[in-house]
């Protein structure tokens, strides 16, 4: 299932309006930055930018999709180091870094990683998952 090496892409996307209101519905997230552009600019940014979480939640997709029924997100973690603006093309990409067996599952660790449509990293990460070890 897994190797060293191996790569994972989501596929180019981008986010909109409708999708980060739904968001912000679900998580009581509407902070001025991330829903209005006149905001985010008065914040520094060119425009509203992405919700962390949503990006987060982006990574989580990304493995849960690639992952066998049985397999188990064990850990995610993501440092947010540029902002990614409401309908810019971004993509989510994970490679496995290593593979270690134990008693019943076996591990890939994982760097991930949010990158803009320019392939500058918005949002560089680390994960751990996890499938049944064969018996």
């Amino acid at each position: 299932m897994f190797s060293v090496g191996q790569e994972v892409a989501a596929g180019p996307r981008s986010s909109s309006f409708p999708e980060w209101n739904r968001f912000a519905a679900v998580n009581d997230e509407f902070v001025p930055i991330h829903m209005d552009d006149d905001a985010g600019r008065a914040a520094g940014y060119p425009g509203a930018i992405i919700m962390g979480r949503l990006q987060w939640s982006y990574v989580h997709r990304l493995l849960r999709e690639w992952l066998p029924p049985e397999g188990r997100i064990e850990a995610v973690a993501l440092r947010f180091r540029a902002p990614t603006l409401r309908n810019a093309l971004f993509d989510v990409k994970a490679r496995v870094l290593a593979v270690r067996s134990g008693n019943e599952r076996v591990f890939a660790d994982l760097e991930v990683w949010v990158e803009n449509g320019d392939g500058v990293v918005s949002a560089p990460g680390t994960a751990t998952v996890s499938v049944p070890a064969q018996r």
